[in-house]
Parts: structure tokens; sequence; C-alpha cells
């Protein structure tokens, strides 16, 4: 039976091009939808690998103390009810000197803060070298204490090495 409207000859060329068509459409969809999903929601495990930056920024006398300003970055992460650090200072020589757990939080997320602590009995000018030994605690979200000490980067501001 004979459509009408559309001439024969151009209905075979209609029939031709529509599977050409329909694949090309096919793919276009089925390309689109990836994206459009990634779009949708950050992926279940977005905080993973979000680094913590710890800064060791400042260093000033405090009497016989060595005042420590840290500048704590979790501008890219979420936030932790409590981040607790062992910290070891070392003298010129190499040789551990003091050792103090400080606790960095609360930490807002997405925001950067400074925390201010003194190692006590070690003048600024005889340390040599800040070590950050482990993280104590990291409570907050799906925090665990072997993935925030994975995620912790250092660096300093203040002449003083700060290593992981």
């Amino acid at each position: 039976m004979p459509s009408r409207g559309v001439p024969f000859h151009r209905r075979n060329r209609i029939g031709r091009f529509a599977p050409i068509a329909a694949a090309c459409l096919g793919a276009s969809i089925a390309l689109a939808a990836p994206v459009l999903a990634q779009d949708d929601k950050p992926p279940a495990d977005a905080s993973k690998g979000v680094p913590i930056k710890l800064q060791l920024n400042r260093l000033e006398p405090a009497g016989d103390s060595c005042r420590t300003y840290l500048l704590v970055d979790n501008s890219r992460g979420p936030a932790l009810k409590s981040l607790k650090v062992d910290l070891f200072a070392f003298d010129q020589e190499g040789v551990a000197q003091k050792r103090v757990a400080v606790e960095l939080g609360p930490l807002p997320d997405r925001k950067t803060s400074v925390k201010i602590f003194d190692f006590a009995g070690i003048a600024c000018p005889k340390l040599g070298r800040v070590l950050l030994n482990d993280v104590l605690a990291c409570e907050g979200g799906e925090a665990s204490r072997e993935g925030c000490l994975e995620r912790m980067e250092t660096e300093s501001k203040a002449g003083v090495p700060f290593d992981r």
C-alpha cells in the first residue's frame, strides 16, 4: 500500500537513512548519559584523597618556649569534629627534643584556620625541624585516623622544615 503525500522515490531515500540517523542519535544519547549522571551528584568517595594541608607558618619566642603558628587548610574537605596530631621538635643536630599532641579541630568544611601552640622548653633558634609523627584522632563523617594521616600534606614558611 503506497504512502500518501510522499513520492515513492523519496520514501526510498528516507528508508535508507533512517537506521543511520537512529544509530547516530542513539550513540549521542549513550555518550551524553554518563556526563549527565556525573553532573547530577558527586561521587560517594569525594572526600577520599582530598588533602588536609598543614603549614608551619610562623615561629616566635615565648619565654623559654617556641610559639608555633600552624595553618590548617581544610578548604576542600569535609568537616571534622576532632583532628589531633602528634608532633616532634628536633634540634639543629637532628635530636628529638620535645613531643606535643595538638588538637587542631574542630575543622569546619571548606575552611582554613590557624592554631597556636608552644613547644615548651625549646627556644626557636634551637629548633631544626618539626615532624608530623602521627594522627592520634580524626573524627567526623567517614574519617578514620589512618585515612586522615594519608591525606596530610606538610609545608613550612617558618624557615624550619616540617616533614611527614
